[in-house]
C-alpha cells in the first residue's frame, strides 16, 4: 500500500475519505478509506467506466443493479467469504466517469500483495487458497452468478486464514474485456464472446499458475487489446513448479471452454493435494512438490469420470480419445541410451521427406522415441546418419507459387555434414512425451500445452532467439492431411493479424506417411513472421505437425534453412 494525495480530496459521496491505495489494476484502483458517517474503515474500488455519455450512464446503472443483487445473493450463500457491499456510487464528475464500490473492511490483503510479501507458494499452500476460492465460485455458479473479473486484486487473503472474494457484479461495466486484469481473461472473453462459469475456472487456473510460478500464464502486454490477442493466439506458459497441481492447471487453462476442467474435477484434485498420505497434519507434503514437472511424475490425474478434452493449447487439430498421462522418469543415463537407440533407428529406416520412397517399418518408427525418459539435450549425441531424399523449403518463392523446393542432403565434404554427422552446433533433444529431434545449441523447451487425451504441443526455442519450432501431437485428425490444414487449422489462423498463406497446401509424404505442407505469414507481437508447417498422419486419427517460425525478413538465411532441413531429417515421434 502507498500514501497518495487523494486523501486531501473531497470525500466520495460526501462520506468516504480516501487514505491509501491498496491495489491497482487496469481501469480500477482499490483504496483503503474511512466511512466518516460511522467512523469505520472501508475498502473503496473505483472502476473506470467507458466514455460515451448515455451509453456509459446506462452501463453504470446496470452495474449498480448487478452489484447490489450479487452482494445480496452471495452474502446469504457465502457469509464471510465474499466482500459485503455497503454502497455503490456513480462518479460522473469527470470524463470518463467512474463507479465506486464500497465494501466493509477486510482483515487481510489482496492476493497480489500477499505474493509480493511471501513469494511464490508451494503447491499445498496454493491448493488451500485455490479450494477456498473454488468454494465461492461454485456457490455463485449454483446461484447462476458468474464473477467474470477474478484476478489478484479481487481475492483477499485473510490474516488468520481463508479468503474473501470481491468484485461480483462488475463484469461488463468497464470498457474492455476485463476491467481489472486482462491477463486473467479467458480466451472466450478475450475474443469478446459470451462466457459463463468456465471463464471463472480459467481464472482460477491462472491464479494457481501465478501462485506457484510467480507470474500469470500470459503476461500483461501494457495494452488490454494486445494482451487479449496473445491469449487468443498463443499457448499459455507451462507451469514448472506446480508439482501435483500441474495437470489441474493445464486442465483449467484449456482454451476450449467445453473441454476445460469443471469445478468438481478441480475440487477432487485440490482435495487430493491437501490430503496426501504420510503427512501427520493432513496438509500435504509440501517438500515433495517442488520438482520440475518435466522431470517428476504427475501423480494427480484428472478424475477418470470426466469428459475428454476436445482441444489442446492453441492447436486447432487437438481432441479426441483419452490416453493415459505421460509420466517422466528422472533425466539421466536412460536419456543417453534412448538417443542412441533413436539414432540407430535413423540409420536403419532412413527418412522420406517428400521423395515418395517406400515406407519404413511403422513399428520401428513409432516405438523408438518412446524410450526417452527425460527432457533435454542428450550429452554425447552429436551425430545421426545422413538422410537421403530429405526436402525442405528454400529460396525466396513467389507469394503465389509453390514455395517448397528439394534440398539435397549434405555432402560428406560439407563441414559438419559427413556421413552420420549432425550440422555443427546441433544436438539431439529428447522429450518425455515421446519424440526426438536435433536442435541448435542452447535450445530447449520454452512452452507446453497438454490435454488429458494425450494430445500436446511443445514449443522449442531459446531466450532472445525470435525463432521457434512447435511440435504438436493430435489424437483426432482426419484422413486427408491437406484437408486438416485447410479446414481445421487455417480458419483459426485467419483470425490472427496479417495472415496470408503462401502458395497452395501441398500433399507430400514424410517418413513414408501421408503428409501435407503449408506456409504462411502473419504477425507475432508486432513482428512479421513466416511459418512452415508439415503435418503427417500416423493412422487411427493420430498425427504430428511441425511448425518452424522465423522473422519473415530472415527466412531465407542459410542458417534458418539448414535448421529446417535438420528438423525434418531428424524428427522421430511416436504415439505409443
Amino acid at each position: 500500500m502507498g500514501n497518495t494525495d487523494a486523501a486531501a480530496n473531497e470525500p466520495i459521496a460526501g462520506r468516504y475519505r480516501l487514505q491509501e491505495v491498496v491495489h491497482r489494476e487496469v481501469n480500477s484502483v482499490c483504496w483503503y478509506g474511512e466511512d466518516t458517517a460511522y467512523a469505520r474503515p472501508r475498502l473503496l474500488t473505483r472502476t473506470r467506466l467507458p466514455p460515451g455519455g448515455p451509453a456509459g450512464a446506462h452501463r453504470a446503472g446496470t452495474a449498480v443493479a448487478r452489484i447490489t443483487h450479487a452482494s445480496e445473493v452471495m452474502g446469504e450463500r457465502c457469509p464471510g467469504a465474499v466482500a459485503r457491499v455497503i454502497d455503490v456510487v456513480v462518479d460522473d464528475a469527470e470524463e470518463p466517469g467512474g463507479l465506486w464500490t464500497v465494501v466493509e473492511w477486510i482483515d487481510g490483503m489482496p492476493l497480489g500483495e500477499f505474493l509480493d510479501r511471501h513469494g511464490v507458494l508451494d503447491p499445498v499452500q496454493a491448493a488451500r487458497l485455490g479450494l477456498d476460492i473454488l468454494d465461492v465460485l461454485e456457490s455463485a455458479h449454483d446461484a447462476g452468478l458468474v464473477h467474470g473479473e477474478l484476478s489478484l486484486g479481487q481475492v483477499f487473503v485473510r490474516d488468520h486464514g481463508g479468503v474473501v472474494v470481491s468484485g461480483y457484479g462488475l463484469a461488463g461495466a468497464g470498457p474492455v474485456a476485463r476491467i481489472g486484469a486482462p491477463a486473467y481473461a479467458s480466451p472466450e472473453q478475450a475474443r469478446g464472446e459470451p462466457y459463463g462459469a468456465p471463464a471463472d475456472l480459467w481464472a482460477l487456473g491462472a491464479l494457481l499458475h501465478t501462485m506457484t510460478e510467480g507470474r500469470p500464464p500470459f503476461r500483461d502486454r501494457g495494452r488490454p487489446e494486445a494482451t487479449c490477442k496473445a491469449i487468443v493466439r498463443l499457448p499459455p506458459r507451462s507451469p514448472r513448479r506446480a508439482g501435483p497441481l500441474t495437470e489441474l492447471v493445464h486442465g483449467l487453462l484449456s482454451k476450449d471452454p467445453y473441454g476445460r476442467w469443471t469445478g468438481p474435477e478441480a475440487r477432487e484434485v485440490l482435495g487430493r493435494v491437501l490430503g496426501e498420505p504420510g503427512d501427520p497434519d493432513g496438509l500435504g507434503g509440501a517438500g515433495a512438490f517442488g520438482a520440475d514437472p518435466t522431470t517428476a511424475p504427475v501423480e494427480v490425474p484428472r478424475p477418470e469420470t470426466s469428459p475428454a478434452f476436445v482441444s489442446v493449447a492453441a492447436n486447432a487439430e487437438g481432441g479426441g480419445r483419452r490416453r493415459s498421462p505421460v509420466r517422466a522418469a528422472p533425466v539421466g543415463a536412460a536419456v543417453v541410451a534412448a538417443v542412441a537407440v533413436a539414432v540407430t533407428v535413423l540409420a536403419v529406416t532412413g527418412d522420406d521427406s517428400g521423395s515418395g520412397s517406400p515406407a519404413p517399418d511403422a513399428a520401428a518408427t513409432r516405438t523408438a522415441p518412446v524410450l526417452p525418459t527425460g527432457d533435454g539435450i542428450a550429452p554425447g549425441a552429436s551425430s545421426v546418419p545422413s538422410v537421403p531424399g530429405a526436402t525442405a523449403p528454400t529460396g525466396s518463392p513467389s507469394r503465389t507459387a509453390s514455395p517448397s523446393q528439394p534440398v539435397p542432403s549434405p555432402s560428406p565434404s560439407a563441414p559438419g555434414a559427413g556421413a552420420g554427422a549432425l550440422p555443427a552446433g546441433f544436438r539431439v533433444f529428447t522429450a518425455p512425451e515421446g519424440f526426438a529431434v536435433a536442435l541448435p545449441a542452447g535450445w530447449e523447451r520454452i512452452d507446453t500445452g497438454r490435454a488429458r487425451d494425450g494430445s500436446y504441443r511443445v514449443v522449442l526455442g531459446a531466450d532472445g532467439d525470435p525463432r521457434n519450432l512447435a511440435v504438436t501431437y493430435s489424437t483426432r485428425v482426419g484422413s486427408d492431411p491437406v484437408a486438416v490444414w485447410r479446414d481445421t487449422v487455417e480458419p483459426t489462423l485467419r483470425q490472427g493479424a496479417g495472415y496470408d498463406r503462401l502458395g497452395a497446401i501441398r500433399a507430400t509424404t514424410y517418413q513414408g506417411r501421408a503428409a501435407a505442407d503449408m506456409e504462411w505469414v502473419d504477425e507475432a507481437e508486432g513482428t512479421r513472421v513466416r511459418t512452415f508447417g508439415r503435418g503427417f498422419l500416423l493412422g487411427g486419427g493420430e498425427g504430428f505437425s511441425l511448425r518452424w517460425t522465423t522473422p519473415d525478413a530472415e527466412w531465407d538465411e542459410a542458417g534458418n534453412q539448414r535448421a529446417l532441413k535438420t528438423f525434418l531429417a531428424t524428427f522421430r515421434g511416436s504415439a505409443d
